[in-house]
């Protein structure tokens, strides 16, 4: 036993000199170690998810948030506009959208029922006649380009894109816009696509998911004053016709009116 301890011990003196040469050749065959992998990240990838994911948090507390609001619409076109936003508890909608048909001269009112999707015309000087609504399509259409205001999307299916983290979206925080309040996100499209989603803009929710602002090349909506309750239901604005719905351009002069309104203008001097 204590031959082999005595075998197991380091050389010394001049074995341990003999052996210098071996070991400073393993040495030098040895490879470099590798540098150890780097620990720091890059903060924006970081913020950039985790203002993603605060919207998609805010916007599915919109989904599921049932209340009735007033908004001031801002477009640059003249004096600010008054709409009336209501979201029921059963999951239908209606947005009253002043000067939203006819080059901005009649009133529309816009709503998913459980029978469908409707445009209502309301009186307006565009439109005397009492309130009346045709139906569009089903619950789950979409509003045809020609007839769409684009003012009630914020409140409806954009809503559905901001929380899909599958959409092409870039999100950042932002400065909510003047008079209004909330957490805000400046949200852009990262598709090629002609067909993008959803307008790209700032968009803002209180805490319980109400919606506060959105600002597109559209205009800018700020809520107006405390939301109230939501209906268990909302109702159209009147009774449902065969008629036609109003489209959101002005229509053009019929060949009567341009025929008389010519035969009204002042004829030119003739030059001798």
């Amino acid at each position: 036993m204590h031959a082999h301890l005595r075998a197991a011990r380091r050389p010394t003196g001049v074995a341990a000199l003999a052996l210098l040469p071996a070991l400073l050749a393993a040495c030098a065959d040895d490879p470099a170690p590798a540098p150890a992998p780097s620990t720091s990240t890059d903060p924006a990838p970081a913020a950039a998810d985790a203002a993603r994911d605060e919207l998609a948090a805010l916007a599915a507390a919109a989904q599921d948030r049932s209340f009735t609001a007033r908004y001031t619409l801002a477009d640059g076109g003249g004096s600010d506009r008054s709409i009336v936003v209501t979201s029921a508890v059963d999951g239908t909608w209606r947005v009253d959208i002043p000067g939203g048909a006819l080059g901005g001269t009649a009133d529309v009112s816009l709503a998913t029922t459980a029978d469908g999707l409707y445009q209502c015309g309301l009186p307006s000087a565009g439109r005397p006649e009492p309130a009346s609504c045709v139906r569009l399509g089903d619950p789950s259409d979409a509003v045809p380009h020609l007839l769409d205001p684009r003012v009630q999307h914020p409140f409806t299916d954009w809503l559905t894109v901001l929380t899909d983290r599958r959409a092409p979206l870039a999100v950042s925080p932002a400065r909510p816009p003047q008079g209004a309040s909330g957490s805000c996100y400046a949200v852009d499209t990262t598709s090629a696509s002609l067909n993008a989603p959803l307008d790209v803009g700032i968009y803002c929710y209180a805490p319980d998911g109400t919606p506060t602002a959105v600002r597109t090349t559209g205009g800018t909506l700020v809520l107006a004053g405390p939301a109230g309750p939501g209906p268990a239901t909302v109702q159209i604005a009147g009774p449902v016709t065969d008629g036609e719905p109003l489209g959101v351009a002005a229509p053009e002069p019929s060949p009567e009116s341009s025929a008389q309104a010519s035969a009204q203008a002042p004829s030119g001097t003739a030059t001798p």
